[in-house]
This record gives structure tokens, sequence and C-alpha cells, in this order.
């Protein structure tokens, strides 16, 4: 996005074979909904221009509800060498994925969407 000739945000995705991933997202100063636009509105465009199935906008975000976006798990990955460390995520990471699927099947009750 610019402002006067200069940029002042942008958002980062990334293409797959039928999806498109939104990321990553900055922006210099407070733009009131310009987030959405970047973020949201303007990949979706894209998506239906472009005939890609799926869009995924990211990891977290129960704001994502209100723009027609459903709640769906998320992957990663990620090598942790320190033993004591790696254990301690994963530990953690069992409680919190049983955590997030809970969350989802909630969050997806009150879909704007017609099953």
């Amino acid at each position: 996005a610019k402002r006067d000739g200069l940029y002042v945000a942008g958002a980062m995705n990334f293409i797959g074979r039928d999806c498109l991933y939104g990321r990553y997202w900055g922006c210099i100063e407070d733009y009131l909904c310009l987030h959405f636009e970047l973020c949201y509105h303007q990949p979706i465009q894209y998506c239906i221009e472009h005939g890609l199935q799926k869009f995924e906008a990211g990891a977290q975000g129960e704001h994502k509800l209100k723009r027609g976006l459903l709640a769906t798990s998320v992957y990663s990955w990620h090598w942790i060498e320190h033993p004591g460390l790696h254990h301690g995520v994963g530990e953690f990471l069992e409680e919190e994925i049983a955590v997030t699927q809970k969350n989802i099947a909630l969050y997806n009750q009150h879909s704007p969407l017609k099953s």
C-alpha cells in the first residue's frame, strides 16, 4: 500500500497449487482497515481472479471469523535441538493442540456459511 507515492504497508502471501497462503504483513503506522484490505480482501480477490480454490489466511485471530473465514488447523515445522527444550515444547504442544482443536470446533459452530 502506498501513501503519497511511498510504501507504508505490505502483505506477503505464498501461492500453492490451488491455495493462496497469507503469512506476513507490516505497516509503518496505523491506517483504519488497511490490515483487512491487504491481508483478506485483496488476497481473496486474487484467488477468485486466478481460480485458486482456497485462501488460508494464517494462524490465530478470532477476528477472521467475522470476515467469513473458518477456523482451521495450521501446521508448521520446527527443529529444536536442545533435548530439554525439545521435550518441554513437545509437552506444551500436546496440550495446546487439544485446546486448539476444541476452540476450532467451538468457533465453527458460529460459521456464517451454510454447511
